[in-house]
């Protein structure tokens, strides 16, 4: 039988690429909403736009590899009162075309969505090329944009039909693996609230994207030593939910954050700030260290990089012995 932790299913559980939720989730907000289009830049497959263009052929954009190019055009039909979603790569809808989004998208506080599939290092094989690990800090560094990291494949299409109910800029970030689908289906998505996923009261984990469910299976890992961590599914990583963040911290007195990202500019380092500004605390954060990642299966990376369930659980210890 599966073993349930609090409401959450953490054995026995399905998987799904959480890119196919941005797919379905977009299917779904167009069908009621004709004003979206979408937009991609010679990977309709691989980023899951295929059934938007079946279903849709006349509001689906095939720009080719020009992603600056398919930046702009999506710019136009915010301005002409079109809800764009332009998707590819992350390290290419991100790094390659920053200017056009600073400048086109944020700077004018158009109505865009940008659409980053194959994010962190779990686009695995494809290489440290590919593996972008630095565009939370990139996005959340604009003004006027919103940053989305859902953790899995129910998460993140709720979070595609939010982004297209919001009015203003939004960079929403997802992967390509199979990764465990636990969230309720039917969770609505709030833009800027983080969910407690865990109660606690000796540690807070906070954790986003690919690294919540690991989160989840540490705290159930700790609390076989009775260790309770409480962990928080920070999936708006902007604008961040700073109240259930230092409501949480005050509980516990010190903090573990988790992310498939760079430690410079990330989610961390976002509670980082929040923490200094509001309430000094203990904090151990689990991400990647100032290097470029490697080749290798997502599974092989996540534990070379220590993105997984023992190095967060460790963490959490190093944590409460600074108290």
């Amino acid at each position: 039988m599966p073993k349930f932790f609090g409401m959450y299913n953490i054995e026995d559980i399905t998987k799904k690429d959480t890119r196919s939720g941005f797919g379905d989730g977009l299917v779904e907000a167009a069908a009621s909403n004709n004003k979206i289009f979408a937009l991609t830049a010679d990977v309709t497959g691989s980023v899951k736009m295929g059934d938007f263009k079946t279903a849709h052929p006349e509001r689906f954009i095939q720009t080719g590899i020009a992603e600056a190019n398919m930046i702009g055009i999506s710019a136009g039909l915010a301005l002409s009162g079109k809800i764009p979603f332009a998707s590819a790569f992350a390290g290419f809808i991100s790094g390659r075309v920053y200017d056009q989004i600073r400048m086109t998208v944020a700077y004018s506080n158009l109505n865009v969505k940008i659409c980053a599939s194959h994010s962190g290092i779990t686009v695995g094989e494809d290489g440290a090329t590919h593996q972008m690990i630095e565009d939370l800090g990139l996005m959340r560094m604009l003004p006027n944009m919103v940053v989305l990291s859902p953790c899995d494949y129910n998460e993140t299409k709720q979070a595609t039909i939010a982004a297209a109910n919001y009015n203003g800029p939004v960079y929403l970030r997802f992967g390509r693996p199979s990764v465990p689908n636990f969230t309720p289906a039917d969770k609505p998505f709030i833009i800027g609230k983080a969910d407690i996923l865990e109660e606690g009261n000796d540690v807070t984990i906070v954790a986003t994207g690919h690294l919540v469910f690991p989160a989840l299976q540490a705290a159930h890992a700790l609390a076989k030593e009775n260790i309770h961590a409480e962990v928080i599914n920070l999936a708006t990583i902007k604008p961040l939910d700073e109240e259930t963040i230092l409501n949480s911290v005050k509980k516990t007195r010190c903090v573990v954050t988790a992310e498939e990202h760079l430690l410079n500019g990330g989610m961390g380092e976002a509670i980082c700030q929040c923490l200094s500004r509001n309430y000094p605390t203990p904090i151990e954060m689990i991400g990647i260290d100032n290097r470029f990642g490697e080749s290798g299966t997502p599974e092989e990376l996540m534990a070379f990089f220590g993105l997984d369930k023992e190095h967060i659980m460790a963490a959490c210890k190093k944590a409460i012995n600074r108290k």
